[in-house]
């Protein structure tokens, strides 16, 4: 089973991811959009592992007092295309402590350094001008209460990737 562990999107956040992507499109890059319902923030990624009970043990140790998320620009890298989460000291410090009961229970995860994003465009093609981002400038101020983090699973479907929270 394909796991990862995120922040689950409330549907103002997407709202606005949404505008972005549509936001992008008129300004002409094109590619595969991340559809509404697939939009997270990844806080680690699991991959194959055949116990989510265990992991949902793991995540269900780690005390989460709410806290604020922000969006906060764009950016890429090479031909994907994402939304930036505004730095904060209690979203590192969640990722963080998850990280770290993942590693103290021998859960393998992707060790990358955690980059809060959330994914809007896959095989992107095209650039934004400088117009374009000023004009999406007001969806960045965007922001949600996070009071708990999911265990996901990861399926290919007939039209790409279905996300399913366990």
């Amino acid at each position: 089973m394909r796991l990862f562990i995120a922040i689950n999107l409330n549907d103002e956040m997407k709202d606005a991811l949404i505008d972005i992507q549509d936001t992008m499109r008129i300004y002409g890059v094109r590619g595969r959009k991340t559809p509404a319902e697939n939009m997270h923030l990844t806080l680690a990624f699991i991959g194959e592992y055949d116990d989510p009970d265990y992991v949902k043990s793991i995540i269900e140790s780690i005390e989460i007092r709410p806290f604020d998320i922000r969006l906060s620009g764009i950016g890429a890298f090479g031909d994907l295309w994402w939304a930036g989460i505004e730095d904060s000291a209690p979203l590192q410090s969640v990722a963080r402590r998850l990280r770290r009961a993942l590693a103290e229970a021998d859960i393998p995860f992707d060790r990358k350094k955690f980059s809060p994003h959330i994914t809007l465009i896959r095989r992107a093609r095209g650039r934004l001008s400088d117009a374009a981002k000023e004009e999406m400038a007001d969806l960045f101020g965007v922001s949600m209460k996070v009071d708990h983090i999911s265990l996901m699973r990861s399926d290919r479907g007939k039209h790409g990737m279905i996300y399913t929270e366990l």
